[in-house]
């Protein structure tokens, strides 16, 4: 369940990584708008009947957790649009619409696993007091966001809902996966920010969103990711909490 604690221990992880100057971006959609891109099997999660989109900047450092990490591939920028789901197997989670990243061989890898990874120009610079992140495909769909991190702030069930996710789903070999992931809680600031992302939007068939979006920020979280594993078949029918 969605929540300040993971709710499986990743035992033999696939993945250590480390999420650093993460900005969570969210925005209600209709729940029926957001079911309509989901594939077969998983079901729109819903907070008093909307569905979320997000789109969540950070940098990334990741290495295999047998292994050193990959010079000049182990840390960039990677900017991932996603909505909230539940799977067949009854677990919830993550559907990533695309994921940027300005490194091709992990792009490469990555998709064939079913993530939905997107070669792109993606950079980000932290300053003090702000954070500006921004990317660029080869063809031309664009994004980018300036935040100023604020104050902390004790996550409320919205909150916990939005960012407090211990699995995504992937869709490879004509079924879904389950791939778990295990962190501390997030530390969470409130922020503000001004973000253009209705080409990222637009470009995974999504309608535009509308009005400022809800914002919080990370200073980061050290993660454990593990093999994926694949869930069976189910209803698509959404789930909504409260």
């Amino acid at each position: 369940m969605s929540g300040r604690w993971p709710d499986r221990s990743v035992r033999r992880p696939l993945s250590l990584q480390r999420w650093e100057d993460l900005t969570f971006l969210h925005w209600p959609l209709p729940a029926a708008t957001v079911q309509d891109r989901l594939p077969p099997g998983l079901a729109v999660d819903t907070f008093d009947g909307q569905a979320w989109v997000g789109v969540t900047p950070f940098r990334m450092h990741a290495r295999p957790s047998l292994g050193p990490a990959v010079p000049h591939l182990s840390t960039f920028t990677e900017i991932n649009l996603r909505t909230y789901v539940r799977g067949p197997d009854g677990s919830d989670g993550i559907w990533f619409f695309s994921l940027e990243c300005p490194r091709l061989p992990v792009v490469l890898a990555l998709r064939a696993a079913g993530v939905p990874y997107v070669w792109a120009d993606a950079g980000m610079r932290a300053d003090p007091g702000h954070v500006h992140y921004r990317s660029r495909r080869r063809s031309g769909v664009a994004m980018h966001a300036g935040v100023r991190p604020g104050e902390p702030v004790e996550p409320d069930a919205l909150t916990d809902f939005l960012t407090g996710r211990w699995s995504a789903y992937v869709r490879r070999l004509g079924r879904l996966w389950r791939i778990d992931v295990e962190h501390e809680p997030w530390p969470l600031l409130t922020a503000r920010a001004g973000a253009a992302v209705g080409q990222l939007v637009a470009a995974a068939g999504l309608p535009p969103l509308t009005g400022e979006p809800l914002v919080h920020f990370s200073p980061g979280v050290r993660a454990r990711i593990a093999a994926p594993v694949p869930v069976g078949g189910g209803s698509t029918r959404p789930a909504g909490r409260r």
